[in-house]
């Protein structure tokens, strides 16, 4: 049976427009600039350089009298675009922005980087110092590509062995294979070609210089290798009959072994990345002095020659329908290009606005440089003193970079929840790892604290948490258990 039925449903829908407002507030300095170019490239009526006089007034070309075969829905509307309906509710307060940008002498000069040798590459060139048949190199060759970026083959010899009859059609056998892996374990670094852990730290005390304390951590990997993973130093002393001075040299000798030989290599060529701050707070006189990255706010312009364009159609007594074709396109471009550059402004006050009132909560932080300092601080407290919502914080906190006297750090360390110590008080939960991580850099590694005393000493300190809560705190700080800590 059919029926008909009124319902009433309330929903909110976002236009274009605010959508990639949005997207540019979330946008860092270097993504934001790439965004720039490609919306210059987009639309022609968007220009680069001082801003001029603009004889384009948007009202003059709206009368439906005058283009009464327009349709209105193919106009872009942006005198009713605010960041504030759909970001809050409440009003963005009046304030004037400051930037520091770049002069027109100042030259964008960017770091020459060296073109490096791949790791793989360089394996494959020693290779050519050793005297193989031609179907032996072709092993070799596949047997460095099989290497990972750490230096390890992970496969094991017979799937080695049938990828490369199946795609290579090299046809040979796992003793050949095997030969041919003796010739890569002698490349440089040492250990490369190892397929595990064990064989790796076997191949680098190889090519040491033979001396007792090298046969003994040989023979501690060869044959006591579980025993030393899991630091059961009184039992290797045991088991080798030498002295606890021996065992430190022996275990000294394996600490300097690298356990990723192809790592350093890939560590040392790799082209290196710059983060580029998109604020800058410094101090001047005992008070903090924040700036935005200049190439937040480049200088934009509506293009003249399009403005001209509409003037010429206005004066002009004869319109014909292709000219009112194309005047509705440069109507459409000179209106994105107007809503574009109103909403780098939006950005940018967006930006301030928000950054400055992490700046001013975290004060103590940023005028001392100590971690303990730092207040708890969740996304609310932030959106509360803006007045903007908790989503476009969560945005300028997750992707953007602040530079301090005390390097540069990424927003959203800044914010951390809140735990009581024992006079009731809120103290952050980072000023809590920070006490952690000193108490075991100071702590005796020959007894390393375990998790229930080191709660036991933060309990001292003034901040009752659990055990487990240590251990938690303990493994974001990527602090292994006690038992892994110990040293001879």
């Amino acid at each position: 049976m059919l029926k008909q039925g009124l319902n009433l449903k309330l929903s909110q829908k976002l236009s274009p427009q605010q959508i990639q407002l949005m997207k540019l507030i979330q946008l860092p300095t270097q993504a934001f600039e790439q965004r720039i170019k490609e919306e210059m490239n987009e639309n022609p009526a968007l220009e680069a350089g001082k801003e001029e006089d603009e004889s384009y007034e948007k009202d003059e070309f709206d009368n439906q009298d005058e283009y009464d075969d327009f349709d209105d829905n193919e106009t872009i509307e942006t005198d009713d675009i605010n960041i504030d309906e759909y970001l809050s509710n409440d009003e963005t307060p009046d304030y004037k922005t400051q930037t520091n940008n770049y002069s027109d002498d100042d030259e964008r000069r960017e770091t020459p980087l060296a073109s490096a040798v791949s790791f793989h590459q360089d394996l494959i060139n020693q290779l050519n110092t050793f005297i193989l048949s031609e179907q032996d190199r072709e092993i070799a060759e596949f047997l460095v590509g099989s290497m990972d970026d750490t230096g390890y083959i992970r496969r094991s010899l017979t799937d080695i062995v049938d990828d490369m009859a199946f795609t290579q059609g090299i046809y040979t056998d796992e003793k050949t294979v095997e030969r041919i892996l003796h010739v890569i374990h002698e490349l440089e670094p040492s250990g490369v070609g190892a397929r595990d852990l064990q064989e790796c730290l076997l191949l680098q005390l190889k090519h040491k210089t033979p001396t007792e304390s090298v046969a003994h951590a040989t023979e501690i990997i060869e044959e006591h290798f579980e025993a030393f993973t899991r630091k059961h130093y009184e039992k290797l002393q045991q088991k080798l009959g030498i002295s606890n001075e021996q065992l430190r040299k022996a275990i000294h000798e394996i600490e300097k072994l690298n356990p990723k030989p192809g790592g350093s290599f890939a560590s040392n060529s790799k082209i290196t990345e710059n983060v580029i701050p998109d604020f800058a707070i410094r101090i001047n006189d005992g008070e903090l002095e924040l700036t935005l990255n200049g190439r937040n706010m480049p200088t934009l312009h509506v293009s003249r020659e399009y403005q001209d364009m509409l003037q010429t159609y206005k004066m002009s007594k004869e319109k014909t329908s292709s000219q009112k074709d194309a005047v509705l396109f440069i109507k459409q471009k000179l209106d994105s290009a107007k809503w574009f550059i109103d909403a780098i402004k939006q950005r940018q006050e967006t930006l301030l606005m928000t950054m400055s009132a992490i700046m001013d909560y975290q004060r103590n932080y940023f005028l001392e440089g100590d971690e303990t300092k730092l207040k708890p601080m969740i996304l609310k407290d932030i959106a509360d003193r803006v007045g903007l919502d908790i989503s476009t914080i969560s945005r300028v906190a997750n992707s953007k970079y602040v530079e301090t006297p005390y390097g540069t750090k990424l927003v959203k360390e800044f914010f951390s929840e809140a735990m009581k110590n024992d006079q009731g008080e809120d103290v952050s939960t980072l000023e809590i790892k920070k006490i952690l991580q000193n108490i075991i850099e100071e702590e005796d590694k020959h007894k390393p604290l375990p998790d229930d005393q080191l709660a036991d000493m933060l309990k001292e300190r003034g901040y009752p948490i659990a055990r487990r809560t240590v251990a938690k705190y303990r493994e974001l700080l990527d602090i292994p258990v006690a038992r892994l800590r110990k040293k001879m």
